[in-house]
């Protein structure tokens, strides 16, 4: 068995650090990958003894096909793009940089503003003799030239019917046998997407796009900068109505409405979200009403559609609200208690009047100059495109990735009947080799599981460099999560992060810590998160603005603020340990300022 233990010692797997591609950080990766990485995910998407795994080769797919590289450029032993030390996981900013320093138009600068945002620890860029490519210039700059000129994402919008069709098909996993199963999840990470493509190919598509989303965005910037109307660029993209991560809060909004209309269902809903799904199961055939029956049939439709989202949804070990959806219900009671003006349909379409005045009222201004009024409406088109295609494959590899959760509960089920397991996501601890070979003889196997899991409670419950340069510290050596208090904010005193959708707004502070909890956030507060992915959207429904430790650009938490007009500041470093749990605070999405306004 090949060696890939972690080099930074004390976990149980990990990749070798790059040397042509030394810099590494943890930004906007939370939103992908959970933390710490577990054995079955780094099984499948980083590395195992075949080599280099899934997503990895998706990263280096989608990097050749932008142009920007050739293959031989990257290890063919080990991961270059994704990174596992101490069991967290970690970007390749060097990559990045590269892309921006060979493609037209861009700059290093700017590839690190929009994907990683404000990085302390992350040194100034060194040209690197192999960096400069007249040849990738020229390729990435007709991938340029098609992504301005594209209409539409056909494939894109083809996958997401695939994708559904996939789910219309899921096989009846209790009638498969152990070792079926688990050659039919391995066999579907490879292939399941037919003629031999599987998440590679999903996820290459969905990097692809992220990265090429970046390009109007920036070009948006470059003319909203030179008019002096820096802040107006976000409200160029705002409202679009198309974004996948952000479609739940329409159907949560209306189960929300139909629980606030209810007396019985808000009675259910008032003991609490522990058991709320049991409860309305139990409580349809007996409610004369048929609020309760109503209500479990319209939630059904929504497991079926949105199941697939949940905290750390590309994790197969980590629960989704189909598989609990006690969190989805969660956050639709947050939705019920929100004011009817929150209703996030009526705020998109006043974004999206606001876009189209803005968008008229800078290309007329620009009529003296056709060139530049000519590629300002380019981007304008482009980004309409780009930005939800973004979210849409993402929002395709999760689903696909569902399907692949789903058997391994199933599997996880009878393990835990058999008495091997101790609950049903233990198989995440394990290789889908080990799983056959656990199948095949049982002995040993829970030591195993008990030392690894031993291992990554050691890990999460470490804080882990934001930035690796090199070669990484050692994990013994990383500081136990609170273990450094930060000094907490005073009132009149201000956090700087970054602007990430524009607006000012003032509530009191929520510091929320876990998706899967929402109770603390009540309408009107601000929620403050150390980062967000689509698990988090419910919550942005009812809060008055959003503002998170990590993000850039493109991040999770600036795609849904926009789409729901909430000033958002992100990159503020902090945030969730300096600004005090219900301070009243001010959020500045144009400046990305936050102030204490009392405590």
């Amino acid at each position: 068995m090949a060696d890939l233990t972690d080099r930074s010692g004390g976990y149980f797997v990990g990749t070798k650090p790059s040397e042509r591609y030394p810099i590494w950080t943890r930004a906007n990766v939370g939103e992908v990958f959970p933390d710490p990485v577990r054995m079955s995910t780094f099984d499948f998407a980083f590395q195992n003894d075949d080599g280099v795994r899934i997503s990895e080769l998706g990263f280096r797919d989608a990097y050749v096909e932008m142009g920007a590289f050739e293959y031989d450029e990257f290890d063919p032993d080990n991961c270059v793009f994704l990174g596992v030390f101490g069991g967290y996981t970690y970007l390749n900013a060097a990559v990045g940089r590269v892309f921006g320093a060979r493609a037209p138009g861009i700059d290093v600068d700017t590839v690190d503003r929009t994907f990683f945002g404000e990085q302390p620890g992350i040194p100034p860029y060194e040209p690197h003799p192999d960096d400069a490519s007249p040849e990738a210039e020229q390729r990435i700059g007709e991938t340029f030239l098609m992504l301005f000129t594209a209409p539409a994402l056909p494939e894109v919008h083809e996958d997401e019917q695939n994708i559904a069709e996939l789910r219309a098909q899921r096989p009846d996993f209790a009638q498969m046998g152990d070792h079926e199963i688990v050659d039919w999840i391995s066999d579907f990470l490879e292939s399941g997407y037919g003629d031999g493509a599987g998440f590679r190919l999903l996820f290459a598509r969905h990097l692809k796009t992220s990265f090429l989303a970046a390009v109007p965005l920036g070009a948006l910037e470059q003319v909203c900068t030179a008019l002096g109307r820096p802040e107006d660029t976000l409200k160029l993209v705002a409202g679009y109505g198309d974004v996948a991560s952000a479609a739940p809060s329409d159907a949560m909004w209306q189960l929300g409405r139909q629980v606030a209309a209810s007396s019985t269902l808000g009675a259910l809903f008032d003991a609490g979200p522990a058991g709320l799904a049991d409860r309305l199961d139990a409580a349809g055939p007996d409610d004369p009403s048929g609020d309760v029956a109503a209500f479990n049939e319209a939630f059904a439709s929504f497991v079926y559609e949105f199941g697939s989202r949940g905290p750390n949804e590309w994790e197969m070990s980590c629960p989704t609200w189909e598989t609990d959806p006690d969190i989805a219900l969660a956050a639709i009671d947050r939705m019920r208690l929100a004011p009817d003006d929150a209703e996030p349909a009526q705020r998109r379409a006043a974004l999206a009047a606001q876009r189209e005045a803005l968008a008229a009222e800078i290309s007329a201004a620009l009529e003296a100059d056709p060139e530049t009024q000519m590629q300002f409406n380019l981007a304008l088109g482009a980004a309409a495109v780009y930005l939800p295609g973004r979210e849409r494959t993402k929002t395709n590899c999760v689903r696909f990735v569902n399907e692949c959760r789903i058997a391994s509960r199933v599997l996880g089920q009878r393990f835990v009947e058999r008495g091997q397991f101790s609950g049903e996501t233990e198989f995440g601890m394990l290789r889908l080799s080990e799983l056959h070979e656990m199948l095949d003889d049982p002995t040993g196997w829970a030591e195993i599981i008990a030392e690894r899991q031993a291992q990554w409670d050691d890990a999460n419950a470490r804080q882990e460099p934001f930035v690796i340069v090199g070669d990484p510290p050692p994990m013994s050596s990383w500081p136990r999560r609170g273990a450094t208090e930060m000094p907490a904010l005073g009132a009149g005193e201000v956090l700087a992060g970054l602007p990430g959708c524009p607006g000012i707004a003032r509530g009191r502070a929520r510091v929320v810590l876990d998706s899967s909890d929402p109770t603390a956030l009540s309408p009107g507060d601000v929620l403050v998160a150390p980062l967000t992915d689509p698990s988090w959207t419910p919550l942005f429904v009812s809060a008055s603005a959003v503002v998170v430790d990590v993000g850039a650009a493109l991040s999770h938490s600036v795609i849904v603020s926009r789409e729901l007009g909430l000033p958002c500041v992100i990159s503020a470093t902090g945030a969730t340990g300096r600004i005090p749990d219900g301070a009243l605070i001010e959020v500045n999405g144009d400046t990305g300022v936050i102030t204490v306004l009392e405590l």
